[in-house]
Order: structure tokens, then sequence, then C-alpha cells
């Protein structure tokens, strides 16, 4: 059999992943073993033939499928891990993926592809290029591989693991190294496990649900964002199956992403209640803000509500903020048995989920829409670097929250096959408890107010009030529910249930006082709604009167007023502040007098007690580009106040700036002025003369280059005679001139006005060996005189060119 480097396509059957002996550590270790192996067989099969030290219940070293997942999908790629316990290791190791059942003596017998993370750890064998062995046999304590799944159709793998530590160790069916996946199937595409199947139980149940958040600095402490950290409120049902709130490898509905993105529940449970045919229950629970604090301070959120045969699942979902578009939640959560009963009890550990339709990947990136739309995903480790989970190893997200669904009570006749152990029948379900927060994630108000006293202080029916404080609507495109909420109530002594089977209307408004001056009567009726069904006589009352007083004085000099009218809003919108009522005057006094009546009053009025305002801020942007375009600058970035100015004044700080490093900015060649030109290099004819400058400072990062340092020019002294003779006497002449010159300076100094000078120093060394050099030397001041009138008394320097011959 000739096996092909390419990657293989596969055929549809059951796959078995396993690792086996590397060739040199078999052949080196178990040599007689393979010779017994008949010579035509492929060399990946005699491989999995070698037979070591076997070793069941092994636990030093383990074979990891990142997410530990019990199902693959088709296609899709898997981090495989192979690692050892320290102070264990291995020297060496071999990865390859069979069909189950297979011996690999076949191309069709393998199944799924191999990629490389790491070559200098890891390589494809020359003699079996779909296995993965060691690169350089040495001590290691793990080693990790891309797996790509095969295709649709190739059922159950087994990922199973041989080592090469100081011998051979060859690990059993069973053991440490052996792990199971088998292919999901494609109808339900990451959705869920199993089919939905039909509910058989009977009755109704009534369960509640409580909401753990466990998302703290302490458990996810890369990036936490300590300001802004909360769980948003909780939306969800319970339904048939119907009906999809949210599912793995759908799309997220625009309720699901104003969830995901907003924490508004408002699109969601309008969404649900659309579904009123398939929905039973609407599921609620308030938002928490922070997202963790200990269970002595504040109690977890919980809802109630309700199942039957038809709608028998329950999914809910709550924003985890900030954040792009993260949430968790269940999806279709099942609470009917097999066994026709109800579910007691459900406890489920959470992780995070992508709604798909944001693109950030921290906690408070700034918003970056996802087109097109993605398909819902649970969150990852390895999904991006700058992710908060994020984890080079792979290793599985810790949980983030926990939901316990517990049932509360059964109503009606049960089914169960297997006899329930728990006795929670109830005549009747009581309705579910509304939850008091019931608000958008995007309006803040303080505490309701406590309820106020009833209206009615007889057994009719009256109602009572409480208030509470808009502090500030986040989102103006969301509307804020009232600040006032209402609920029937009666007197002292009196119960909801009196004169249950006789329903009454509301009483209609009091009719005028009976006379315009003084005391009188005025009266309000009501009628009977529905009667009793046992046909007895309802001894509700219709009917009720009262005494009124319009103008306690009814003399000419009184004047005639209206009834006084209703109570103005508070003028304060927490603590106390102060409420009017008006009246007016109907008739002058009869004598023409003043009227002395007044027409208004004004009275003190609590409202809820004030909080401070919290400063509720943007997430910050992103940074600006650096002020420079090369060297050292700085970059500022922004947020802005999201809560109302008047509320209060808010000292966080809404810009930040921070230095910032760009490459060096390029430098240029400097260089020193040009000097004085030297003597001409010939005493007679042509000649020239030169010269120079220094550089100061070599160009770097890319600046201009270093211009010439060295000019010439042409010289020319006189002409020379043509009597060599005669040309030489000159010469002699002028160097005995020269070197008396010399003697004479040596002895006491040249003489300049005012001051006596050092003789001149020797001539410094040429510069340059050939091409045309300079050569220096120097006369110091060696006496000033006192009567002089000079200031021209300085330090002298001559220069001349030298080796000007070419190079």
């Amino acid at each position: 059999m000739r096996l092909s480097p390419a990657p293989l396509r596969l055929s549809r059957s059951p796959v078995l992943l396993a690792l086996a002996l590397p060739l040199a550590a078999a052949l080196a270790f178990s040599d007689e073993t393979l010779d017994k192996v008949p010579k035509s067989e492929g060399y990946c099969s005699r491989i999995l033939r070698v037979q070591g030290t076997r070793r069941e219940g092994y636990t030093e070293f383990s074979l990891r499928v990142e997410g530990d997942p019990d199902f693959y999908k088709p296609g899709t790629s898997y981090r495989v891990t192979l690692s050892a316990a320290p102070p264990s290791y291995f020297r060496g190791f071999t990865l390859i993926a069979l069909k189950e059942n297979r011996e690999g003596d076949k191309e069709e017998d393998h199944a799924g592809t191999f990629q490389i993370i790491d070559e200098e750890e890891t390589q494809f064998m020359s003699n079996c290029p779909v296995a993965v062995t060691e690169s350089t046999p040495r001590r290691r304590t793990r080693i990790q591989v891309f797996w790509i799944a095969p295709p649709a159709g190739t059922g159950c793998v087994i990922l199973k693991a041989s080592i090469v530590q100081k011998r051979i160790i060859y690990f059993q069916d069973e053991g440490s190294l052996t792990k199971k996946l088998c292919e999901q199937d494609s109808t339900f595409d990451g959705v869920t496990d199993k089919p939905i199947l039909d509910c058989c139980a009977c009755g109704t149940a009534k369960y509640r649900l409580t909401f753990y958040g466990n998302w703290s600095e302490k458990t996810h402490p890369k990036d936490y964002p300590r300001r802004a950290n909360h769980w948003s409120a909780i939306i969800g049902g319970s339904h048939s199956k119907n009906y999809v709130l949210w599912e793995y490898g759908g799309y997220a509905s625009e309720g699901v992403k104003q969830v995901a993105e907003l924490g508004s529940p408002v699109k969601m449970e309008e969404e649900i209640r659309q579904q009123s045919d398939e929905v039973l229950t609407v599921i609620k629970a308030k938002a928490q803000w922070p997202a963790w604090q200990p269970l002595n301070v504040r109690a977890a959120p919980s809802a109630e509500f309700s199942v039957d045969r038809t709608r028998h699942l329950m999914s809910f979902l709550t924003m985890m903020g900030p954040s792009p578009d993260w949430n968790v939640g269940l999806s279709a959560e099942d609470l009917c048995t097999k066994e026709c009963g109800w579910v007691q009890k459900v406890v489920q550990d959470l992780i995070p989920w992508d709604a798909g339709t944001d693109s950030g990947v921290t906690y408070e990136s700034p918003n970056k829409p996802t087109i097109p739309q993605e398909k819902i995903r649970p969150l990852t480790s390895l999904d991006h670097p700058q992710s908060p989970f994020y984890d080079p190893e792979g290793g599985s997200i810790t949980q983030v929250a926990r939901v316990v669904i517990e049932r509360i009570a059964r109503k009606g006749e049960q089914c169960n096959i297997v006899p329930d152990n728990v006795d929670d029948i109830v005549a009747d379900l009581a309705p579910e408890e509304k939850d008091e927060d019931d608000t958008p994630e995007t309006c803040i108000y303080s505490n309701w107010s406590p309820w106020s006293a009833c209206s009615s202080s007889t057994c009719d029916k009256g109602k009572r009030m409480r208030q509470r404080m808009l502090k500030a609507q986040l989102d103006l495109s969301v509307p804020c529910p009232d600040t006032q909420d209402f609920q029937p109530c009666m007197g002292p002594g009196c119960s909801d249930e009196d004169g249950s089977t006789c329903t009454m209307s509301e009483w209609i408004t009091w009719s005028p006082c009976s006379i315009s001056c003084g005391t009188g009567m005025r009266s309000r009726e009501r009628y009977v709604k529905q009667f009793p069904e046992d046909g007895s006589v309802c001894t509700l009352p219709t009917e009720e009167t009262e005494k009124c007083t319009v103008n306690e004085e009814c003399s000419p000099s009184s004047c005639l007023m209206t009834e006084w009218g209703e109570w103005d809003e508070c003028s304060a919108t927490c603590g106390m502040g102060m409420k009017k009522r008006h009246r007016m005057v109907k008739m002058s006094p009869a004598d023409g007098s003043m009227c002395k009546a007044e027409t208004s009053q004004a009275e003190k009025c609590m409202m809820p007690e004030c909080h401070t305002i919290p400063c509720l801020l943007s997430p910050w942007s992103e940074w600006s580009d650096c002020s420079v375009t090369c060297g050292k600058g700085m970059r500022t970035r922004q947020r802005m106040l999201k809560s109302l100015a008047e509320l209060g004044d808010c000292n966080e700080e809404l810009e930040q700036v921070e230095k910032c490093m760009l490459p060096e900015c390029p430098i240029d060649c400097e260089l020193t002025e040009w000097s004085q030109w030297s003597e001409c290099n010939k005493s007679c004819g042509k000649g020239h003369m030169i010269r120079t400058r220094m550089i100061q400072m070599e160009p770097q990062f890319g600046g201009a280059p270093c211009p010439e340092t060295v000019q010439r020019k042409r010289c020319r002294v006189r002409k020379c005679l043509r009597n060599p003779s005669i040309q030489k006497l000159r010469w002699r002449e002028a160097r005995e001139s020269r070197r008396s010159e010399q003697l004479r300076e040596e002895s006491d100094g040249e003489q300049f006005p005012g001051c006596r000078m050092r003789p001149w120093t020797a001539w410094s060394e040429c510069t340059k060996l050939c091409g045309g050099g300079i050569q220096e030397r120097y006369m110091t001041v060696k006496k000033r005189f006192k009567s002089s009138q000079f200031t021209s008394c300085k330090d002298k320097k001559e220069i001349r060119a030298c080796n000007v011959h070419p190079c």
C-alpha cells in the first residue's frame, strides 16, 4: 500500500483516533515484535501492532480534546493535547486516526486530517503521512496538534494513545489516554445533543428559577470591568417545541439582539407574548447591579413559572454587561421525564455565548456590528488573544453563573410510570409572583416607596399607591414605565374574598353637595357586574351618601366657594416637598364686601428617599493616533457621561492621556564649517590648494547622507624659470632664508605689535596618505605688553596641503 502525503478523502464509516508508537522508538525497544509482522503489510498498521508494556488504569499521562466534548461536528477543528503530569515525562509519541474496528492497512481505514502547530515539536511521519510524531526525541511533558474531524457519516471516534518513556508503554482501550467522540447529528447542528420528544406527563407543574451569578473579579480577573459590571433583567418563558426563543446554531431575533447588546428585555417580551398559543408563562426576574454580591447582602433573583404537557420546555437568557453581545441562559430545557413525570430539580452551570450580532472581542469593545449576522455559538478560550476568556492551552472557560430550577408544586391528576417521591400536589397553583423590578435595563430608578394607606376605610374596594423616581434614561428609544404603581385594597379587617361571589363595578364620582352654603349631603353609586352563581341576592350596597360642607359661613358677608380641587404633584421628586390645591369663588358676598375665604392650601409631602446618583459612563473609546509621526508623542481616549447632568455632579475623568512611541525620527548628517584654504602645493607654476570640514554627527534612522568633506581648487604662484641652475639657486636661497628665520624664532620668538609670540609648532601629520590631505601648525602668544594698545594679539594657525599625489 502506498500512502500519499496529501490530506485524505475519507469514506463514511466509524473512526478510531489513536496515539501509537514512533518508529524509531518501536524499533529500539521491540525489534523482535516488529520482525514478526509480515513485510507486505503497510507501515501504519505495523506501528499499531507493536506491543510494549501494557498499563491499565495509568494516570500519569492523559489525552484531552479542547472543551472535553462528547460529540464532534464534521469538518470542525479540535485541539488535541497529550500531556504528562509532573514529574513524569515522555520522549516520543505518534498520533494516527483510524476508523473504528479497522486495522489501518488500507487507505480508506484512515479518517480526518492533522495540522501541525509547532514544527519544532511535531512533524508528519515520512513512512506514514497520516500520522504525527515528535520532531526530535527528547524529554517533554506536553504536545499539541489540531485534528480536523472527518466528513458527515463517519460515525464515532476513539482517541487512543501510546507513548515512549524509558520503555514502551502501550495503553489499553480503557486507559487514561482513551477518549470516545461520536458524530453530532446534523439535524440539530449544535443546538442540542438529542431530539425533543413529545411529553407524556399529566397535569401541570410549577417551578422556581433561581439565578446565581458567579462572574466576579476573583473568578475572572482578566480585564474585569470594575465599574459597570452587571447582569441584565432575566427574560424567558415556558413554551412548546414549536417555538424557539434562542438556540445554538440559530440566528438571534431582534428581541435576542436587544437583550444581548443593550440588556433591554422589552422587545424580547413582546416577541414571547406574540406566541401566546405556544407560551404558558413569561419568565422575568430583576437585573443585578453589580454582577456579584454575597448572598447575605443580596438575595439571588428568582422567578416562578408553570409547564404542562404541551408547553413543557423552558428557555431564558440574560446579558453579561458590559459586553459586545454576550449572554448566558438555557435553551429548550425539557422538564418532562420519559417516565411521564415532571423533573424535580435542574442545576446547570453556565458559560457565555455570542449572539452573532457584534464583532467585539473585549468587555468594553466599541460597537462593531457583525455583517452579515452570524449564528449563535458558545464562546471558547481560543476565540481571540484579547478575549477575557483566552487560554493559549485551549482549556474550558470557567463558569460565570449557575441556574437552579426546582419544582415547587404540581396540580391535577398525575400519570407517572415511576412513582414520585415528593408529595407536592396541591388543589390549585398560585399565580406566578410578579417581580418588582420589571423595567428595561436602560431605565435607572430609585427603590419603590412603601405602599400608601388604602383609599377605602371600609370593606369596599379601594386603591393604594407607591412611587419611585426615574434617575436616568440611557436609551431614549426605549420607553421607561410609569413611576407610580397602583394596587386594589380594602379597609382594615376586610378580606379580598368578601362578596367574591358578587362582582361590583368601581364607585362612580361623588355628586355635587346638595346645598351651596353650609353642610349638606352628597352621594355616589355603583352597579352589580356579576350576580352570584347560586342565584342568591347580592347584599353589597350599590349607593352610599356622606355629609359635605361647601361654605361654613352663610352670612351676607360670606362668599360662596367651589369645592377643593385635587392636590397638585409634590414639588420634590425625592425627600420632603410641598403640594397645593385650589378652589374658586362662585359668588361674592351679598353685602359687597371682600371675600375672605382662602382659595389655596398647601401642605408638606414626602416622596421616596433621595439616593446618590451614580456616574453612568460609556465605555472608553479607542486610543487616538499618536500626536507625532516619529519618536515620542501623546495619545488620548475619551468616554461620555450618560446620566443626566441635573441629577448630580460626576467627578470621574472623561479623558485619559498617555505617552506613545513610534520609530525614531531620521537624523541628517551634521558637519563643521569649511576650514580656510591651504597654501598652494607648488612654489611656481600650476598647483592646487584644499579646504576641509569634519563630520560632527553621522546620519541615523534613514537621515540624509554626508556630503563631501574635502574641496580643492587650482592655484598659480608664478611662472617657473627655464634655467634649472638659476631655479635651484633660488630654492637654495629660499631654504636658507627659512632656516635662519626658524632659528631666530626659536631663540626669542616672533615679534608682533603689542605682544611676543612663541615659535611655530612643527607641522602635524598629513590627514591622508594620498589624494590630498592637510597639515596644521600653531603659534601661541608668549607675552602681551601692558603699554600695548593693540587688541589683535591672538593665537595663530596655518594650514597647507600634503600628499597630493593620486592614490
